[in-house]
């Protein structure tokens, strides 16, 4: 067990400090690890972030989400109490963060959703040495093994010149997917410009603010069939919507590493599966347990008992924590897309 940890119905808990990090109800403080909405709600007294997570919450739920906000920047320290608090990037989306507890010599992180692939719109992942490790296992399988980004994007370019007179509609969560599907179009030479669904437009808007170049955007407002040849995203629940009738015969792309599972694709309306993921797969997970040192290993929201097996295979204290209320972050984000 941590020291430094406790489970509660609010979710993880840091008594010593008195702060839920990315509670699931509302809390008195929280430290928030990234802007998705399973993790991030809005109705706590205190929360604190990083500022880009802070803006991204102000974004999604109002100026007024919580009581009181206090940014601090990676690697900073804060004191709460006996406990000294830090954020760490994820390498998940923009402004997304571990956090690092540190008590009497005692280390405990918290990852949140983090990927180890490289992604030109968000910092890093950082290693951060602890005695406890609590690590998401989305993709926690070993049949879940993502490809290089760069592999998937150019199936979709290889796509739009085999149907040059198609529209390509990009299946793309509103937070951190669609901005690196953007950005690793660019990367690959494609500098056309790319249509937005209305529901893209204001986070595409603030990684721009924020220096991400992701080229030439426009709305595709109420444009249809003359967007033939041209690329379009969009959240994935308007693969299959009546606002994809608009443009004709189009094919249906999704960017997800949930696209490895056949079912999944189908089920996504996705003519053409992008494993494009913003999680660590199976390998990566393994490698970053092993990184960090940590002897105890807390698993969540995911795969967990695959995980936790192979854990204690490898000598490392491992435990289940069955949380209730947090998915792959991406579904959230769809239902808060829809919801305007």
């Amino acid at each position: 067990m941590s020291d430094l940890l406790t489970l509660t119905p609010e979710g993880l808990y840091c008594p010593e400090a008195g702060v839920h990090i990315d509670p699931v109800r509302p809390v008195e403080r929280a430290v928030i690890t990234h802007g998705h909405a399973d993790h991030a709600r809005s109705g706590h007294g205190a929360v604190l972030a990083t500022g880009q997570t802070l803006d991204i919450m102000a974004i999604r739920y109002g100026e007024n989400f919580c009581g009181s906000a206090q940014a601090i920047g990676y690697g900073e320290t804060l004191k709460l109490r006996d406990v000294e608090i830090s954020l760490h990037p994820a390498g998940h989306v923009l402004g997304s963060a571990q956090v690092l507890l540190s008590s009497a010599g005692r280390r405990t992180v918290v990852s949140g959703d983090y990927k180890r692939q490289a992604d030109p719109t968000c910092a890093p992942f950082e290693v951060v040495p602890c005695d406890t490790f609590v690590t998401e296992a989305t993709f926690g399988l070993p049949v879940f093994r993502h490809p290089p980004a760069r592999e998937e994007i150019a199936k979709l370019l290889s796509s739009l010149e085999l149907f040059p007179e198609q529209t390509h509609l990009v299946g793309a969560y509103p937070l951190g997917k669609a901005q690196r599907v953007l950005a690793e179009l660019r990367a690959a030479g494609y500098q056309k410009t790319v249509y937005l669904h209305g529901a893209l437009e204001k986070l595409t808007a603030y990684y721009r603010s924020q220096g991400i170049e992701l080229g030439d955007v426009e709305p595709v407002g109420q444009r249809g069939k003359e967007l033939a040849g041209e690329i379009v995203l969009c959240p994935p629940g308007q693969l299959s919507d009546r606002w994809s009738r608009r443009f004709g015969d189009p094919v249906a792309a999704m960017a997800s590493g949930w696209m490895r599972v056949r079912a999944r694709a189908r089920q996504r309306g996705a003519e053409l599966p992008l494993i494009l993921s913003d999680h660590a797969d199976w390998d990566d997970l393994c490698r970053t347990i092993l990184e960090t040192g940590a002897e105890q290993i807390w698993v969540t929201h995911g795969a967990e008992e695959a995980l936790v097996h192979w854990c204690e295979l490898n000598g490392r204290n491992a435990r289940p924590l069955n949380m209730i209320g947090y998915d792959d972050g991406e579904d959230a984000d769809v239902a808060r897309a829809a919801q305007g």
